[in-house]
């Protein structure tokens, strides 16, 4: 019996690998399901669309930058490359592909080959219904460590074309004065670094059973 006492912890232990390894996300990682805005760290702006569409390139709805921090068409959800892939509650690793959805539209961050309107780059649009597009809805967040962290300046690049989600200043006119052109950059650079701002984050949790909360 004795033996068995002692041989019941390490039995534990290999039925719940979870719990080893250091696998426990921290509390300040960005998760699956949360809802958020997204600053620009270069020129602060928050990442912004609206029902407003472009009169050249692809004619989807445009995605913009915005000063103000409480617009409402600046939350965006973040999820996988599919629902299974990025369940509610788990924490998003560096490296990890996503969807962003915008949460008032229901469209999905996107970018293609075409020129963005003012400073030629790659425009960047919102597209889909009900949070479902196509294979250029998806961007890989790139950071330094193994979850992405609220805290964190982190860049996303374009898994479809290889650019950077950016903003370099310029600014629209008449319907959407002031608001500044977002777009994809080839190369990696101050101008497309984004930090999590307000938003409803869900709690970090590696328990499956969580994952349906709402």
């Amino acid at each position: 019996m004795r033996g068995g006492r002692r041989l019941f912890p390490l039995l534990l232990l290999a039925l719940l690998p979870g719990l080893c390894h250091g696998r426990e996300p921290a509390p300040g990682a960005v998760t699956c399901g949360s809802v958020l805005k997204l600053l620009n760290t270069r020129h602060s702006v928050r990442l912004h669309s609206h029902e407003v569409k472009y009169g050249s390139g692809s004619g989807q709805q445009s995605v913009t930058g915005v000063e103000a921090s409480d617009d409402a068409n600046s939350y965006w959800r973040i999820r996988g490359k599919s629902d299974s892939s990025c369940q509610r509650g788990t924490p998003v690793k560096c490296g990890q592909a996503i969807r962003l959805t915008h949460v008032n539209t229901g469209k999905n961050l996107h970018t293609h080959h075409f020129p963005s309107p003012l400073s030629n780059n790659q425009e960047v649009s919102a597209f889909g219904d009900d949070g479902e597009g196509d294979d250029l809805d998806f961007w890989i967040v790139q950071c330094s460590g193994t979850y992405w962290e609220r805290e964190d300046a982190v860049r996303f690049r374009h898994v479809g074309t290889e650019v950077f989600l950016s903003i370099t200043g310029e600014q629209y006119g008449h319907p959407i004065r002031g608001q500044r052109e977002v777009h994809g950059m080839p190369a990696a650079n101050h101008h497309n670094y984004w930090k999590a701002m307000e938003g409803v984050f869900i709690k970090p949790s590696l328990d499956p059973a969580k994952h349906d909360e709402l």
